[in-house]
């Protein structure tokens, strides 16, 4: 089965690193006109000639912070104005905010439920009217594994996801009438900037491929998964194969999670 988005209009958050440029460059590759979308020029302009290399249809790239809603109302009417609309949404922005309880501040919650929940209501409020209207459309949110089974130390980023599995359960039930399917994928350990980032930080003492390894043992394939295996995931569910599958909260973490 080829799966193809031609035609098709989306947006990704987060779009510039690890699972949001594979999502987009996949979908770009499969024939969709994509938008990315995270804070830094910089990282933008590198990931879009990235996409670029194997896309079919158009690609731009926003500078958005999408915790606030002036920026993502001038990012949505910018896709609107280039793409002329928006079938699929891909909310994908985040970071993991982590710690004990009784340390987390009430502005670190705050930063993270805007970063999360909020920015993903507040896209959805834009894109979800006019995908009801012309009768088609995809949402998808790129959770964790935590938003089902958080353990110790796990908040704010937990909470969060659990949020927004919920958001996207009940607008799963609005969207169904009208065609619009929504859906939410969890990943467990990916190979991703966020990996190389805590490699960084820990400087163990073994190499990186190493560390990957290492890592890898606990899950039950034996591995990290791959961002493009993670893409592959949110294409199909993206594309008109998908046409019979919404309000799930798909596990993409290679056996990881203790709940399906």
């Amino acid at each position: 089965m080829e799966v193809r988005l031609d035609g098709r209009s989306a947006i990704v958050t987060g779009g510039s690193k690890g699972l949001g440029l594979a999502i987009a460059k996949e979908f770009a590759a499969s024939g969709a006109d994509v938008a990315i979308l995270a804070r830094d020029p910089a990282t933008l302009a590198d990931a879009k000639g990235q996409i670029q290399r194997s896309a079919r249809g158009k690609v731009t790239a926003i500078s958005c912070d999408v915790s606030k809603m002036a920026p993502i109302q001038a990012a949505y009417d910018q896709v609107v104005s280039e793409f002329g609309k928006v079938d699929i949404f891909v909310n994908n922005a985040g970071q993991s905010t982590r710690g004990p309880s009784e340390e987390l501040t009430d502005e670190m919650w705050q930063a993270d439920l805007d970063l999360k929940l909020f920015a993903q209501i507040r896209f959805c409020r834009l894109v979800f009217p006019q995908m009801k209207q012309r009768k088609w459309g995809r949402i998808i949110s790129v959770l964790n594994i935590g938003a089902k089974a958080p353990g110790a130390d796990s908040a704010p980023t937990s909470v969060s996801r659990a949020a927004q599995m919920a958001f996207t359960k009940a607008l799963s039930q609005e969207g169904a009438p009208h065609n619009v399917l929504v859906n939410s994928l969890h990943v467990g350990v990916i190979v991703s900037d966020q990996i190389k980032r805590r490699f960084d930080r820990e400087r163990p003492n073994v190499s990186f491929e190493q560390y990957v390894a290492q890592a890898g043992r606990g899950v039950p394939l034996g591995r990290m998964g791959r961002a493009e295996e993670f893409a592959n995931v949110a294409t199909f569910l993206a594309s008109d194969a998908a046409s019979y599958v919404t309000g799930c909260a798909i596990n993409v973490d290679g056996g990881r999670s203790p709940v399906v």
